[in-house]
């Protein structure tokens, strides 16, 4: 897991195949290249997208508020707890001033004051033991509660991940689909990186097949001159994404892998960060 944990503005060549893609269809979406108007979700999936959001925004105000109040809870024993012991030492020195009061009265013998004096001194070292012993408890009950706040938040964490990646999913898939040109700049980035030559396989998804076999020609310019590009339909690509192969390897550009691999960086994030929060 430490292995993600980089210096600020380092990007690894594994993450950038990862990533790329989908930075590249947010600065088409930036630059204007979807069609104009809202997005042709139905109303249900809009609904779906909503109540998840909603979830988690709620996962995460109930995680803080259940946290808040056990703090709150524990500062007021606490303080509680002070104000008892204050209260306490107050009625011990009212009694013991009553008692000394009686008790000179009584008795005029010499070594009377030293073994009150010595008494009061015992008596004082009694109670501030006390006092330290309770405040120690304090202290405990609070810290107690602040682990509390950080395991619900660490519990929720995973699931929260799993709910953001499916929203991603669901809103590139849709944009995907209601913007192929968005598929051919994601394809011929893909191809760009395959500088070589002899043949070049690229499996597209069935769906995605004709519109990219129309688009042959402009594919063709991005790579090798003295490459051949074959375009195949290939049923193990379900999304808008492609998987690109030559002798030398493959890219798989499929939509559903960069996002399990960005669900997986951030799950590894996530428990560095645990890890390092149970170090403290």
């Amino acid at each position: 897991m430490s292995k993600l944990i980089k210096p600020g503005g380092y990007i690894s060549l594994d993450d950038t195949k990862v990533v790329n893609p989908l930075l590249h269809l947010d600065k088409l979406e930036r630059a204007g290249a979807h069609p104009a108007g809202p997005l042709p979700y139905t109303e249900e999936e809009e609904q779906e997208i909503v109540q998840a959001k909603q979830l988690k925004e709620q996962i995460l105000r109930d995680a803080e508020q259940l946290a808040e109040e056990q703090i709150r809870q524990a500062m007021e024993e606490a303080h509680q707890v002070k104000e008892q012991a204050k209260q306490e030492l107050d009625s011990w020195w009212q009694e013991q001033r009553r008692l000394d009061l009686e008790e000179r009265e009584r008795s005029q013998a010499q070594g009377f004051q030293e073994g009150y004096d010595t008494g009061v001194q015992q008596a004082k070292e009694d109670i501030s033991k006390q006092y330290e012993n309770t405040m120690a408890e304090a202290r405990t009950i609070l810290e107690q509660a602040y682990e509390t706040k950080r395991q619900i938040i660490r519990d929720a964490e995973p699931f929260l991940i799993e709910l953001s990646c499916a929203i991603a999913e669901k809103i590139v898939q849709q944009q995907l689909t209601v913007s192929p040109e968005w598929v051919l700049a994601m394809t011929k980035e893909m191809l760009a990186r395959k500088r070589e030559r002899g043949t070049i396989t690229l499996c597209v998804a069935p769906q995605s097949f004709a519109y990219l076999q129309g688009a042959r020609d402009e594919l063709k310019l991005v790579v090798d001159s003295q490459a051949e590009l074959e375009i195949v339909p290939d049923s193990s690509v379900q999304d808008q994404g492609c998987v690109v192969r030559s002798e030398f390897g493959s890219i798989d550009a499929r939509i559903e892998t960069q996002l399990a691999e960005i669900k997986n960086a951030l799950l590894e994030v996530a428990a560095a960060q645990e890890g390092a929060l149970d170090e403290e």
